[in-house]
Order: C-alpha cells, then structure tokens, then sequence
C-alpha cells in the first residue's frame, strides 16, 4: 500500500520472492530423500562428469540423464562472498557465506550457505563438511548449511 511521505512522493512496500511448488521427478526426488537420509548424490553425464545437484538432462548436450551417484559429503569452497546481516528468510539467522562448494568426487559445484563464525576465518579452498537438520524433512535444508572442516 503506497502512502504519501508528502511533497508529492509515494512510497510503497515492495516483496519480491517466488513462491512455487515444483513435482520432483526422477532424479530430483532421490536426490532429497538421499538429503533426508544425510546422503548427497549427483548425477553422472555421459562424458562422465559428476553434477551437483544432479539435473535432468546434460548442460551440453541435452541429452537425459538417469545415473545417480553418492558425492561429498565433503568439498572445497570455490568462491564465496559474506552475508555480514542476514534477512529473515536466509538460511542462518547469524552472519554467514553464500559459497559454491564442489563436493568430493562432483565436476561442478553447488551453491550452499557456510556458517564459519566470522569472516576472516574462510578462503578459497577451505574445506567443508555438511551440518544436517535435526529434523529433516525431505528438502534442501535438510542439509542445515556447510562448517569448516578445519
């Protein structure tokens, strides 16, 4: 609802986000029952690249794909960038890294939030381990987040 802060200015509140309910299909509902089940899987390409998350069918080439296979659950923090005041619907209510992550044995990496403490203490190439939810429920944030291994 717009209101007048006078002078003629209209200031009005604007959400933006996307809520949507997707069906999971074949390889993204093993996938999060893996999540569930404090497993990560990936999907293999016909060259034998890994992919993290897996996808239904190959970046490159289109074709489908339908061979799942376990990664992780470690990694390596590819890049990242620190959320010094996190909103309310982000993944910790505490500062935390937006990172991509290429998990043990996957070609590409995924991108998942990082609870380091502070910033100083992350850096490209830092190990990581997952931190599961401690109730899950079949989705992403069944893997709460990633900690430093080190």
């Amino acid at each position: 609802m717009a209101r007048d802060l006078g002078e003629g200015v209209l200031r009005g509140l604007h959400v933006l986000e996307y809520p949507y309910k997707r069906s999971l299909g074949p390889v993204l509902g093993p996938f999060f029952t893996a999540l569930r089940e404090q497993r990560i899987l990936g999907i293999r390409t016909r060259t034998g690249r890994v992919l993290v998350p897996p996808a239904e069918y190959d970046p490159e080439t289109g074709e489908a794909l339908d061979e799942l296979v376990p990664v992780g659950p470690g990694g390596q923090i590819v890049s990242w960038c620190w959320v010094a005041r996190p909103r309310q619907k982000q993944p910790l209510p505490h500062p935390f890294a937006f990172a991509l992550i290429r998990l043990d044995g996957a070609d590409s990496a995924l991108l998942h939030a990082v609870d380091a403490g502070e910033e100083s203490r992350l850096r490209t190439g830092a190990r990581v381990r997952p931190r599961w939810a401690e109730e899950p429920q079949g989705g992403i944030r069944d893997l709460a987040c990633f900690e430093l291994a080190e």
